[in-house]
């Protein structure tokens, strides 16, 4: 309003002075002057009105901006102050519950349950590891109490017959069973066959001599009794159907002899239901094993594969040893132990159904010996010798006979022989047996009987 009014002024003056000119006649030059001036004049006016409105609203605009600010820094203070205040109060809160004792004592309120959780599980993982290894131990420990050192003696070490008798042989035993006064043992067979006397090392450290009970070449176990007042500890039979491949086992013997008696090496089952050709003194047979890394070495036959709760679910027998072959022990599975045992004790032997003949495979006897059988007969077996009174001699059979056939089975060598007749056949069954007899086919009918004693 101030601006108008002086403009207002500044006009009515020039108007005043163009009439005084007027007026008075002045020349038209010095007027024109005199306006320029005035004119001048009103522009510098308005120009300096003009930046006076606009420092004016510069200045409204820095101030409501001041105030704008001012009311975001006031209420941001007052946001942050109470978010702090919430979070210092809610810990105080928490702590005071926390640790309250009523509270503990309740039950109602506790710790991170998520951070407890993973300290336990922590803890537990370190426990059960620790109580692992730990039980292992004593197992072993225990174990080991039932394990004994066998050392055969005999004269096949002392080829001269000099006085006096022999070590023939070391090897590794399960004591299993204490009945009465007597104690009994198991083992392999190629580990005291042939013996004169068989001595056993004690975990106490006594050693004692040994009777055989019995013995099986074929399924290459034997049963040995001792003094029972010596034995403290027996080991027990476990279920070796329920072992699976990578399961852990701990293998415990006599290692390369008594020096390193009762060594322990421990290992997983590589595999079960494995089968492996073996040559025994009664002739050559498939052995059902269990396969494992555990350490079997010579003088480890006959010792105990025993699985984490100390139970004897093998015996170790044989380990096959090849130049760049590691890691392959074998062990004779406990459900393939006990009823053999079990006969042993009872019968001293295994009953199995007998023909009475020693044979050879056909395919390794030299072709100039059997030159009367027809060419196409390459597979059987050829009776080499018949036993007095056997099933075999009663049926007419005879050295040199080619037998290809029995109960319609073909025989292709001993070992398929062996297997029919002690898996499929029983004592006292008749069986049909076909053979060669020079270039001419027989059947033979025979009762099967048990074998001698």
């Amino acid at each position: 309003m101030s601006d108008y009014k002086e403009k207002n002024h500044l006009e009515a003056e020039e108007q005043s002075f163009r009439e005084e000119m007027g007026t008075k006649g002045e020349d038209k030059h010095n007027y024109k002057d005199e306006t320029h001036k005035i004119a001048e004049k009103n522009k510098e006016t308005e120009l300096q009105n003009h930046i006076e409105n606009v420092n004016d609203t510069t200045s409204d605009k820095e101030n409501k901006d001041d105030r704008t600010s001012s009311k975001r820094k006031f209420w941001g203070s007052k946001a942050f102050t109470a978010v702090i205040s919430g979070i210092v109060s809610s810990i105080l809160t928490l702590a005071f519950v926390l640790y309250t004792p009523f509270f503990q004592e309740k039950g109602i309120v506790g710790l991170d349950e998520h951070t407890k959780d993973q300290e336990n599980a922590i803890s537990t993982q370190e426990v059960t590891t620790v109580s692992s290894e730990s039980s292992i131990v004593e197992m072993v420990e225990t174990a080991s109490k039932g394990i004994v050192g066998i050392v055969k003696y005999g004269n096949e070490a002392n080829p001269f017959h000099v006085e006096g008798e022999g070590q023939s042989g070391v090897g590794s035993g399960v004591i299993f069973k204490k009945e009465g006064k007597d104690a009994y043992i198991v083992t392999n067979n190629h580990v005291i066959e042939n013996a004169d006397r068989i001595e056993v090392s004690l975990e106490s450290g006594e050693h004692t001599t040994a009777k055989l009970v019995g013995a099986d070449a074929l399924t290459d176990l034997a049963v040995l009794k001792i003094d029972g007042s010596l034995v403290e500890t027996t080991l027990e039979f476990g279920d070796s159907d329920l072992l699976k491949a990578g399961e852990e086992v701990v293998a415990i013997g006599n290692p390369l002899g008594l020096e390193f008696s009762r060594t322990v090496t421990r290992g997983i089952v590589s595999a079960i239901d494995r089968t492996v050709n073996v040559n025994t003194s009664a002739g050559q047979w498939e052995l059902n094993v269990i396969q494992t890394d555990a350490a079997i070495n010579p003088g480890n036959s006959g010792g105990a594969l025993l699985n984490n709760d100390g139970k004897v679910i093998g015996v170790n027998s044989l380990k096959i040893s090849t130049y760049g072959v590691e890691g392959l022990g074998f062990a004779i599975p406990s459900n393939d132990v006990v009823p053999v045992v079990e006969q042993l004790m009872e019968h001293g032997k295994i009953e199995r159904p007998f023909i009475g003949i020693s044979m050879a495979d056909l395919e390794r006897v030299p072709r100039m010996y059997v030159q009367e059988i027809p060419e196409k007969v390459t597979e059987g077996v050829i009776v080499t010798d018949v036993t007095a009174n056997s099933a075999a001699e009663k049926a007419g059979i005879q050295p040199k006979d080619v037998i290809v056939e029995i109960n319609g089975n073909e025989i292709k060598n001993g070992k398929e022989l062996r297997k029919l007749l002690y898996t499929k056949l029983e004592i006292s069954d008749v069986i049909s047996v076909k053979l060669y007899r020079e270039d001419e086919m027989k059947t033979v009918q025979m009762t099967l009987t048990s074998n001698p004693t």
